[in-house]
C-alpha cells in the first residue's frame, strides 16, 4: 500500500508526470518531488512530519496532492487567510483538473467572517423601525458614524438576500474595520446552536455541513486552535473529525494556540453581553405582554433581572475605567501588555470583585426567569433576541473567567493586562503550549504534517519539536530553489552604534537613506519598535524623493496595494509585515530590517518563558531568544526574493551581527548571498 501512494505521487511529479502534462508553467523540482515522498509516506504509515521547504520550493503542492490521492479527509490549516484562500481558489481547482481524481474541498473561516442570520435581522429591524442605531445600544465600542450605518447596512441587506456563503470576503468594498460587521457577524458567545430560529440557513451550519462531507477541509491555525479550545463545548466546535492534519506556515502555530489556550475578560465582551441580556429583557418583557396569563413568570422577575442588570453595567464601567485611568497614568512609552498579580492590581480587586458578583447576581436572577419553564425557554417567533438559557451560559462563563484572572494563582499560566486602542483586556495565557497542543491537537490525528519555510534552527528542529510537544517525528529539509548568489546581496554596514544607545534611530536613517537612495525606493524597511520606525519616519519623509507609506496609514491589505501599485515606493513596517506578505517582481527590490528581532523581554508571556526556561536550569538567551529570533528573521528577509526572476538587496543594520558570539548563529541562517560593507556595491549590483 505505502509503495503504491509513493509510487503515485512520485509519477505525478516526474518530468513526464501529470502535474508536467496538465499544469501550465509546471516545472519539475527535485525538492518538491521529495518532500511530497514524505509526505505521502506519513499519510499511508501514520505518525509525523516535519519538513522545511525553502521559498520557491513549491510546498503547497507538495503536500496538497499526496493528500488528495491517499484518499483520506485530510484537514489543511494555513497561517493567514491569504494562504487559505489562494489553496481553495486557485490550487484545488487546478488540481481538480490535473489530477483526474474525484474530490472534494471546504474552505473554513472563523466565525465572526461570516453574516449571522439572527444578529442581522434583529439589529436591521431595529433601524427600520427607528430610522437610525441606539449608538449606546448598538455601537457600545464601534466608530461607524450615522452616514456609515446607513451606507452598509443596506449593503449587507442587498448581500445576505443573494450570498450563497455569508462570508463577508464577498464584500470587498466593506471597510475591514467596520463597527457594523461586529454586530452582525456569528459568534460562540451569541450562538443558540439548533435552537435558533435560522439554525437551518445558517451560514455556520451550511459550512460544517459542507465540510463533514469534504475530502480536503481549509482552516487557518486561528480557527484551528479556536476549535480545538472549545471542543467540549455544547456547540462550539465547527471543524469536522478528519484522519490527518497538515500544518503550513507551522513556525506560527505557537503564538496563535497561546492566544487561544488562556482566558480573557475585556470591555468588548462585557459590553456585547449586557447589550445582548438587555435585548432578550426586552423580548422576555413584550413575550409577557403578548400572552399575558400563559407565561411561566411573573413581571417582577424580570424586572428584578433588569435592575440586576443595571447594577452590573455600572460595576463593570466602574471596573473598566479605573483599569484605564491606572493605564493612561502610567509612562507613556509603557508597554500595551503589562504582567499583574494579585499585589499589583490590588487596588482593583475589589472593584473586580464586585463585577463579579454582580454578574453572577444576573445569572442568578436569569435562572429564577428560568426556573419552572419548559424544555424551550424564550425564542421570541422573529428571531429578534438570544434566548435567556443562551444569556445565563454566557453570564456563568463571564463570572468564572473574571474570578480565576483575579485570583491570578495558576502557575502554568501568565496573567497581564492588556491595552489596544479602545479595548481593555485581562488576560490569562499558557506559559508552556506544548503539552496543550499535543493533547489538543495533534494527538486527534492519525498523520500530522507541519511544513514552513523556517523550521529549523542551527540546522535541526529540536526548537520547534520542543515548543510544539512533538516527542518522535520524521524530518526532511529541502533548500529552496532560488540561486541567492545571484539573485540577492547581503549588506552589512561596517559601522552602527549598538541599539539600545541614544543614536541608533538617527544611524539606521542615515543608513537607509543612503541604501534608498541607490536602490531607487522599491523597499520594506522592517523595524522590531515603532519608536525607531516613527523617528526614522520622520528623516525619510523630508529627504526622500520617493513615496513612504507607513504601517497604520491603511488596512494592511490596502497599504500593500498601494505598494505594489506606487512606483518606487518604500514601505515602513514592523511586525505584522514580517510574515505573510508576498510582493513579486522589481517593486520590492530592497528589504531593510533595522535591527535582530528578539521578541521584547518586557512582554509578559516572554518574560515569563525566559524565567520558567531558567528556573529549570536551562540557557533561555540561547536555547529560546535566538532560535526565535533567527526565525522571525528568516521570515523578513523572505520577503524579498519570490520568484526566480527577482533581484535584490537585504540590509541587516544591527552591528551585533559581526561583533557578538550569537551573531554566528544568525549569519549561518541567512541565505547564501554575497556580503558586502560597501555601499557603492548596491549601485553596482542593480547597474
Amino acid at each position: 500500500m505505502a509503495s503504491s501512494l509513493l509510487d503515485t505521487v512520485a509519477a505525478v511529479f516526474d518530468d513526464g508526470g501529470t502535474l508536467a502534462a496538465t499544469l501550465p508553467g509546471f516545472e519539475p523540482r527535485d525538492g518538491q518531488r521529495r518532500m511530497a515522498e514524505a509526505v505521502a509516506s506519513v499519510l499511508d504509515t501514520g505518525g509525523t512530519l516535519l519538513a522545511e521547504a525553502g521559498t520557491g520550493t513549491g510546498k503547497t503542492l507538495a503536500y496538497l496532492v499526496p493528500a488528495i490521492l491517499s484518499g483520506q479527509r485530510v484537514l489543511v490549516s494555513t497561517g493567514t487567510k491569504n494562504l487559505q484562500e489562494q489553496i481553495y481558489f486557485k490550487d484545488i481547482p487546478a488540481l481538480i483538473d490535473a489530477l483526474g481524481v474525484t474530490f472534494t474541498a471546504t474552505l473554513m473561516k472563523g466565525r465572526s467572517n461570516y453574516l449571522c442570520l439572527q444578529r442581522f435581522q434583529a439589529i436591521d429591524g431595529t433601524y427600520e423601525s427607528r430610522g437610525m442605531f441606539d449608538a449606546g445600544e448598538v455601537f457600545d465600542h464601534g466608530a461607524a458614524s450615522e452616514s456609515e450605518k446607513s451606507i452598509f447596512l443596506p449593503v449587507i441587506r442587498d448581500w445576505a438576500a443573494r450570498t450563497e456563503t455569508g462570508d463577508r470576503a464577498e464584500l470587498a468594498d466593506l471597510p475591514e474595520d467596520l463597527a457594523l460587521w461586529s454586530h452582525v457577524s456569528a459568534t460562540a458567545d451569541t450562538c443558540l446552536g439548533a435552537e435558533c430560529p435560522q439554525f437551518t440557513d445558517c451560514f455556520v451550519t451550511r459550512m460544517r455541513q459542507r465540510a463533514g462531507e469534504s475530502d480536503v477541509v481549509i482552516v487557518n491555525h486561528h480557527l484551528l486552535c479556536a476549535d480545538a479550545s472549545v471542543r467540549k463545548g455544547s456547540f462550539g466546535e465547527v471543524i469536522p473529525s478528519c484522519t490527518s492534519l497538515v500544518v503550513d506556515e507551522a513556525h506560527q502555530l505557537e503564538d496563535v494556540a497561546t492566544q487561544y489556550f488562556g482566558l480573557v475578560f475585556s470591555n468588548y465582551r462585557f459590553d456585547d453581553f449586557v447589550r445582548d441580556a438587555d435585548r432578550s429583557l426586552t423580548a422576555a418583557r413584550a413575550a409577557l405582554e403578548a400572552e399575558a396569563g400563559d407565561t411561566a413568570w411573573e413581571p417582577r422577575q424580570i424586572e428584578s433581572a433588569a435592575r440586576t442588570m443595571t447594577r452590573m453595567g455600572e460595576h463593570g464601567r466602574l471596573f473598566f475605567q479605573r483599569l484605564a485611568a491606572a493605564r493612561e497614568a502610567s509612562s507613556p512609552a509603557a508597554e500595551s501588555r503589562v504582567r499583574y498579580t494579585t499585589e499589583t492590581i490590588a487596588d482593583y480587586l475589589e472593584d473586580g470583585a464586585a463585577l463579579a458578583g454582580a454578574i453572577e447576581g444576573f445569572e442568578a436572577a436569569v435562572a429564577l426567569m428560568l426556573h419552572g419553564l419548559d424544555s424551550s425557554p424564550i425564542a421570541p417567533a422573529d428571531g429578534s433576541s438570544e434566548t435567556l438559557q443562551t444569556i445565563q451560559r454566557r453570564a456563568g462563563e463571564l463570572h468564572r473567567d473574571l474570578r480565576q484572572l483575579l485570583r491570578g494563582d495558576d502557575p502554568d499560566l501568565v496573567y497581564f493586562l492588556e491595552t489596544r486602542g479602545r479595548g481593555i483586556f485581562l488576560r490569562a495565557a499558557p506559559v508552556d503550549v506544548s503539552r496543550l497542543v499535543r493533547e489538543a491537537l495533534f494527538d486527534r490525528f492519525r498523520s500530522v504534517i507541519l511544513t514552513s519555510a523556517t523550521l529549523a534552527v542551527d540546522g535541526a528542529f529540536g526548537y520547534v519539536k520542543g515548543r510544539l510537544g512533538l516527542r518522535e517525528a520524521d524530518e526532511i529539509r529541502v533548500p529552496g530553489e532560488f540561486d541567492y548568489a545571484s539573485q540577492a546581496l547581503l549588506y552589512l554596514p561596517r559601522r552602527m552604534p549598538p541599539p539600545k544607545s541614544p543614536g541608533f534611530a538617527a544611524a539606521v536613517a542615515v543608513e537607509a537613506i543612503d541604501i534608498l537612495r541607490r536602490t531607487r525606493g522599491r523597499a520594506f524597511v522592517l523595524f522590531t519598535s515603532y519608536a525607531v520606525l516613527r523617528a526614522v519616519q520622520r528623516e525619510l519623509e523630508v529627504t526622500l524623493p520617493y513615496p513612504v507609506l507607513v504601517q497604520g496609514q491603511a488596512p494592511r491589505s490596502a497599504l500593500l496595494q498601494m505598494f505594489r501599485s506606487t512606483p518606487n515606493a518604500v514601505l515602513l513596517a514592523t511586525s505584522s509585515f514580517w510574515q505573510g506578505v508576498d510582493v513579486v517582481g522589481e517593486a520590492l527590490s530592497c528589504v531593510i530590517i533595522d535591527k535582530l528581532p528578539f521578541a521584547s523581554p518586557g512582554d509578559p508571556v516572554t518574560a515569563a518563558r525566559i524565567d520558567t526556561i531558567n528556573a529549570k536550569g536551562g540557557d533561555a538567551f540561547g536555547d529560546y531568544q535566538v532560535p526565535l529570533a533567527i526565525l522571525a528573521l528568516q521570515q523578513g528577509l523572505g520577503r524579498l526574493i519570490r520568484h526566480r526572476s527577482d533581484r535584490g538587496v537585504l540590509a541587516i543594520l544591527d552591528p551585533r551581527l559581526r561583533t557578538t558570539g550569537y551573531g554566528r548563529r544568525f549569519l549561518s541562517a541567512l541565505p547564501a548571498a554575497p556580503v558586502t560593507h560597501d555601499l557603492d556595491a548596491i549601485s553596482r549590483f542593480f547597474r
